[in-house]
């Protein structure tokens, strides 16, 4: 196979610590579901730490087990932080629809989630499996 034959691929990856949010099935007419996520990436000196927000579409199988098995307790409110590791960020613009900010221009960060490499529940570890996990909200709090 000659070099002209083989595709190329550039990845870019982020890799960070963040807190999980908006866990969601997407069911869009005539297509397969599909899970979507927000992740509020954590930087700068702890105690003064500010965030970078991500719409991510959840890709792999061991991400979707992972943001299932969390789910639960971003539902019910409670504060989940991971480790981990996006592709492919991209800004898209849009336009404000509604609230103070109606008809003014916004950039939304995307990226594919790919992992998930340590979970925290509220302050209480974890464990993420490639298999369902029979923890609830209430055995993690407890």
């Amino acid at each position: 196979m000659s070099q002209q034959d083989q595709s190329q691929y550039f990845d870019l990856m982020v890799e960070g610590v963040g807190y999980l949010d908006r866990v969601r099935t997407v069911r869009p007419e005539g297509q397969e579901p599909f899970w979507t996520c927000s992740v509020a990436a954590l930087y700068g000196k702890a105690g003064k730490t500010a965030y970078t927000y991500f719409d991510c579409i959840v890709s792999g199988v061991r991400a979707r087990e992972a943001v299932k098995q969390l789910e639960p307790f971003v539902v019910c409110r409670q504060k989940v932080l991971i480790g981990f590791r996006l592709a492919d960020p991209h800004a898209e613009a849009f336009i404000y629809d509604k609230g103070e900010r109606r008809g003014r221009p916004g950039v939304s960060l995307k990226a594919r989630l790919l992992s998930i490499r340590f979970a925290k529940v509220d302050g209480v570890e974890f464990p993420v499996t490639t298999t369902r996990s029979s923890r609830t909200p209430e055995s993690v709090s407890a």
